[in-house]
This record gives structure tokens, sequence and C-alpha cells, in this order.
């Protein structure tokens, strides 16, 4: 079936493959001719009328409770900042600048905003120019040893169903889940340097914990040397001590070791080589900033840059499958092109012929290809969408782990302190029932490891209830804005 239209005097013959409701014409009908008046606002509210629209998006969960623990203080957009350590706000600034995986991240997100402008592009007209220059030897006597042409094409697609910009709409939402995703990756690595910079800081102190107690081992042995010598101890007694100071030094030599690798972490997580040695400021852990308050479920979902980059993937895999339905709809389309010719530059362009032509094609057999694209689609956007609601999952997970962990953890310091407490009056009596000869040296000695080993147990658990905040934190804190950003456009 073929239908002509007559649009402000220009003749456009347009082949229909697959009718549509609304493309029927009567029978017998040749040509419909419509003022250009009535005919570009019919296109343009055909236009309107299929503009895509986007489904309410809900993760496929029950409603959540409050969190089981919950503070007052609000939590700062630099979470880092609740520490007051100004050394660890350097390191973090730096890192967020410097990183190169932090960086990688940002060019694909620089990427993708491409990919959006190109997609754009489609709703303007495509515009060619095309010069040719040739000579005939010999001249042939119908035209003239040389011939140039030049000439100008057009293309454009009419967005009749919404297609093109729903292919649009489906590229902005996944730029902005690619932003949501370098917060994330900033979010993340602020969250590695702070755990790294405690550890640094942890066995520092470990290290000249494990000083002090090699000091007192040398010299309980040296005293014990003393005393041998007069016979009063037995030489089983030195080896014991002399054993219990190995154990020390090899745990020295072991805290040594750690603390170089996390040097080596630290110089790649700022963006340095490891080789390059820095001195570490003598810092002291701080101490725990007071209880963040967590708000409703409900908020974290609206403030969580990993949970908000899985909504934006759901909403463009809807607009993706938006685009795949429109694709199986007639497409209508105009070609303008213009052309010169001429046997010397002078007249290239005094002539022009101009030819105009619209085309509308529609699927009429394509074996099921483009349902089966619908369907590709739609079971792309129910992947996301169950990916969407495992993720708020882990996110309230996450927060009611840390706030377990913390509070815990704050039991088992004071359990560990009461203990030391108790070794050292413990250790106190064994060393005075000794000297008297009321007990043997290895009870002594026992007592004397189990209060060194206690001593580095505090400070690790210390360190630790400072990480379980900052997981707490990198948990319930939303994205905050990089430097980096100086203009982006969805």
């Amino acid at each position: 079936m073929q239908l002509r239209i007559i649009v402000a005097g220009v003749s456009i013959e347009v082949d229909i493959i697959l009718p549509h409701k609304l493309f029927q014409t009567k029978a017998g009908l040749s040509a419909v001719k419509l003022p250009f008046g009535i005919w570009l606002p019919l296109i343009c509210l055909c236009t309107l009328s299929c503009s895509p629209k986007l489904e309410n998006i809900e993760a496929p969960i029950e409603e959540a409770q409050e969190f089981s623990y919950t503070g007052t203080e609000v939590i700062p957009e630099k979470w880092w900042t609740s520490f007051d350590d100004p050394v660890l706000n350097k390191l973090i600034d730096s890192a967020l600048s410097e990183n190169l995986n932090l960086s990688a991240t940002w060019q694909q997100f620089m990427a993708v905003q491409a990919i959006v402008r190109r997609e754009k592009s489609f709703l303007w007209p495509d515009i060619e120019f095309t010069a040719r220059s040739g000579i005939s030897r010999p001249e042939p006597d119908f035209v003239g040893g040389e011939n140039f042409q030049a000439g100008l094409a057009a293309g454009y697609e009419i967005d009749l169903w919404g297609r093109i910009r729903a292919g649009i709409q489906a590229e902005k939402f996944r730029a902005q889940a690619s932003f949501y995703d370098y917060q994330a990756a900033a979010m993340t690595l602020s969250a590695e340097i702070g755990a790294t910079w405690f550890q640094l800081l942890t066995l520092k102190k470990q290290l000249e914990l494990t000083n002090r107690q090699i000091e007192t081992n040398e010299n309980i042995i040296r005293l014990f040397l003393a005393r041998f010598t007069g016979g009063q101890i037995r030489a089983v007694d030195i080896l014991r001590q002399q054993q219990l100071l190995e154990s020390t030094r090899n745990q020295k030599i072991f805290y040594e070791t750690q603390l170089a690798l996390l040097k080596n972490q630290l110089a790649v997580l700022l963006g340095r080589p490891p080789q390059n040695q820095y001195k570490i400021p003598e810092n002291g852990l701080p101490e725990l900033p007071p209880l963040p308050q967590t708000g409703l479920p409900l908020e974290l979902i609206r403030r969580r840059p990993d949970v908000k980059q899985a909504y934006h993937l759901v909403l463009a895999s809807d607009r993706e499958m938006a685009q795949a339905i429109r694709s199986k709809y007639p497409r209508l389309s105009f070609d303008l092109s213009a052309q010169s010719r001429a046997n010397n530059y002078g007249n290239l362009f005094q002539n022009w012929a101009y030819t105009l032509a619209g085309n509308l094609v529609a699927p009429l057999l394509y074996g099921g290809r483009l349902r089966a694209e619908v369907d590709r689609t739609e079971a792309l956007k129910n992947q996301q969408l169950y990916l969407y609601g495992q993720t708020v999952l882990d996110a309230f997970r996450e927060v009611e782990n840390a706030l377990i962990q913390e509070q815990k953890q704050k039991e088992r310091i004071e359990v560990l302190e009461r203990r030391l407490q108790l070794v050292q009056k413990t250790n106190k009596q064994l060393r005075v029932e000794y000297l008297n000869g009321l007990t043997e040296y290895l009870d002594v000695l026992l007592s004397l490891d189990q209060e060194q080993q206690l001593q580095r147990d505090i400070l690790e658990a210390r360190q630790t209830l400072l990480e379980y905040r900052i997981t707490l934190y990198r948990a319930l804190a939303g994205g905050f804005e990089p430097e980096r950003i100086d203009s982006q456009e969805f």
C-alpha cells in the first residue's frame, strides 16, 4: 500500500508496509492534502501523546522497622571529621584527588555523560556536505573534460512514539547511576584509608608496648642471673624467662612487618609509590565519637549512593524496555538533498537540484525478533529490580551489624580491662609468694605472659572499635560532593 502526502505543495510518497490505526485510509484514497500549519501540529501531537512515562519503582521487600540503636549526633557529610584528627582529614582529602582507581571511576562517569550527549544528537537532523572533482581524458563531447559537484544532504527521523527519547532517558539514568557509583567508590576509599590509618597508629603503639615488655623481660633475666650465682633460683627459671623474651621479640618482628605493609598500602591508596618513605606523625588513637543518629530505614535508602545507584539502574532498564516496545512501531523519517554540478568552479553554485523524500517503515515480519527484544529488556528490568531490593537489604544489614558490633565491642573492652586489672593484681601477689619461696616461678611466668598479651589485646580491641565506627559511618552516611565535580549534565 502506498500513501502520498502533500505538505506545503511538496509531494511525499510514503510506502506503508504495516497499516497502523493512525495511518488508516479509506478505500480508493491515494493522496491526502494537508496544509503545513495542520500537518506539523499533528506530528507534534502524536509525538507528545506517545511520550514515555516512568513507572513507580519500589523494592520488592517488606517494610523495615527502626534500627536497634540510635544516637543524637548528626553525621557530617565528611564523616571522618568526627574523629577530630587533622592528619586523617589531610590523608583522605589527598586520596580523593590522587587515588588512581577513583580517578578511573570518574572517567567512567565522564564516558557515560558523553553517551548521553551522543543519544541526544539523534533528536536533531544529520547534515552532510559532499564535494567532488573529476577530470576525463579524452574529453567527452557531452560534458567536457572537467566535472565539479557539490551537495548537501540532511536526514531526520521524527520521534513519533518517544523511542529516541526513551533511549536518552535510559542513558541519563545510567549516567546518574555511574555518578552514584563514583560516590560509593569515594566513600569506600575514605573508609579504607580511615581503617588503615587507625591500624597504623595501633601498630605503632603495640610496637612501643612490645619494646617495653622486652625491656622488662630482659631486666628480669639480669636479676635472675645475679640471683642464680647466689644459688637463690633454679636454672630452669632463667630458661623459661628467656623463652618469654624470645616470644616477645617474635611478636615485635610481626608488628614491624605489618607496620611496613600498612605503610605501603596507605601509600598506594594515596596514589604514591610505596617505596617512597614518609614519616608517620606521632598520633594516638582518637576517642570514640558519640553514637550518631541512625534515622529511619527509608532515610537510609534515600541517601546511600549504592542504593541510589541500584535504583537508577532499574529506571534505566525500564526506559530500555520502553525503547524496545516502541521499536515495534512504524518510523517516519525525511531526507532532503541539494546538489549542484558544473564543468567549472564559476558555474558550480548557480544551478541546484533539490530532492525531498519521506519514508514510513513499519515492521511486518521479523520472526519474533522484536518481541524477543522486549522480553529480554523486561527480564533485565526485573533483574535490576531484584538487585535493587537486595542492595536495600544489604544496606539495612550493614547498619544493624555495625551497631551490634560496636555495642558488643565496648562490652568486650570492659571485660578485657577487668581481666587486665585482675591479672596485674595476681601477678604482684605471685611475685611476692615466689620471693618468699611459696610458689614456683612457672606460675609467675604464666601470669606475666598473660598480662603482656592482655595489654596488646586491649590496644587491638580499641582499634577494632574505631573500625566498627567507620563501618557504621560508611553504612549511614550519604554521598559527599567530590571536589573534581565542576559540571555534570544528566
